[in-house]
């Protein structure tokens, strides 16, 4: 569920900072819990200090404790050390179109050129193993975006990411890596990386040092397709985390475009699929820049906060009781259900089950989606 709170004033101090990269830091604590917390009680300073509590009554034996301010300032002077920039979703560098999607990185670290984070953006991604053929049409349609003012967005794996950077590098390039961004995924895209960090954006939600693992890659493709407009998909076979993209894009309200490709070629079956779905067919960069005059835009129109900074308010929610707690918790199970679906099960109020569902997943009992779905954690994480 998108918040819609005003914000009034830019995160100014590094105190704030620090508390907000506690607060994303802690277990069990992602985006959209984030920002419940932000709403609930106004500031990451006091939602902090309600976190045990919250936990507590979750279920959890032990209570949750965030990251300890030590622990977090660490981060923080190795990111600038390296000559990083540590921006929250309240900072105006923030990217205004990854700002729009419901569960936004509250805290980004950024290598590299700020000012391409708000241009206009297309994302490229495709099959790692990709064609000779693949690789120089994602080149050239990188190479020719960018001479058309797109700034191309990509995972910098190796293929088609690979290709997509390397042809936009001239003219503006977001390199968005699974782990932390210290940490170069795959070894032979070192160089690449170097470039991209001097000539581009280098982008990472995960704390600094963190090898990417297997969630950290669908996690990683939510923001190159909410830092865009839309995103071409250039080879992939069925199973393809670039299809996973594709369908991110499409429920964060972006366009869809695939390259067609022989139905012989397995890495063809991925945008072949994706066309009969109703993905626009591109030939070239012509066909991209006629579906963005087309584009209405109106999933940027309303971003999760205004670019120009904003202070969190904090809100009064109703507190459950015990029984509240035991109706949610009949209704879930290690199925997925959709929040809202559980609303109307439930005959409990939005308010609620929203902060029953809060309580549970700081507890470690319950996980979210994509798709504003939740499910309980199989075999309940300990409490």
């Amino acid at each position: 569920m998108k918040n819609t709170a005003r914000l009034k004033a830019e995160v100014k101090t590094e105190d704030e900072k620090i508390d907000w990269l506690r607060l994303i830091r802690t277990e069990h604590v992602g985006p959209v819990t984030f920002y419940q917390l932000m709403a609930r009680f106004g500031s990451a300073e006091k939602a902090l200090e309600a976190l045990p509590d919250l936990s507590r009554r979750g279920g959890r034996a032990k209570a949750l404790i965030a990251p300890t301010r030590s622990e977090v300032e660490r981060e923080y002077e190795a990111l600038s050390k390296a000559g990083g920039h540590l921006i929250t979703v309240s900072c105006a560098p923030y990217p205004l179109a990854l700002s729009a999607i419901d569960d936004a990185p509250p805290v980004l670290s950024v290598l590299g050129d700020l000012s391409l984070l708000n241009r206009s953006c297309v994302g490229i991604v495709g099959a790692r193993n990709a064609s000779l053929n693949g690789r120089k049409f994602a080149e050239k349609l990188a190479c020719d975006l960018g001479q058309r003012g797109q700034v191309i967005a990509s995972g910098l794996a190796r293929g088609i990411d690979t290709a997509a950077h390397q042809g936009s590098l001239e003219t503006g390039t977001i390199a968005v890596v699974a782990g932390g961004i210290d940490v170069i995924y795959p070894d032979e895209n070192t160089k690449l990386y170097e470039d991209v960090a001097v000539r581009g954006a280098v982008v990472a939600e995960s704390p600094f040092g963190q090898k990417p693992f297997a969630q950290s890659f669908p996690r990683r493709n939510r923001i190159v397709s909410g830092l865009s407009k839309g995103v071409a998909i250039v080879e992939a076979t069925m199973r393809s985390g670039s299809l996973i993209t594709a369908r991110l894009a499409g429920e964060q309200g972006r366009d869809v475009y695939a390259v067609p490709g022989s139905p012989l070629d397995p890495r063809a079956a991925g945008p072949n699929h994706l066309i009969r779905e109703g993905a626009t067919l591109i030939r070239g960069a012509d066909d991209v820049m006629e579906a963005l005059l087309n584009f209405s835009g109106n999933a940027l129109r309303e971003p999760l906060f205004a670019s120009t900074g904003y202070d969190f308010q904090a809100h009064s929610i109703e507190n459950p009781d015990d029984s509240a707690r035991e109706t949610v918790l009949a209704c879930l199970s290690f199925s997925p259900i959709n929040i809202d679906e559980l609303i109307r099960a439930c005959h409990l109020t939005v308010s609620v089950v929203q902060t029953v569902l809060l309580e549970l997943e700081l507890a470690g009992r319950v996980r979210r989606l994509p798709g504003n779905r939740v499910s309980l954690v199989s075999g309940d994480a300990e409490r």
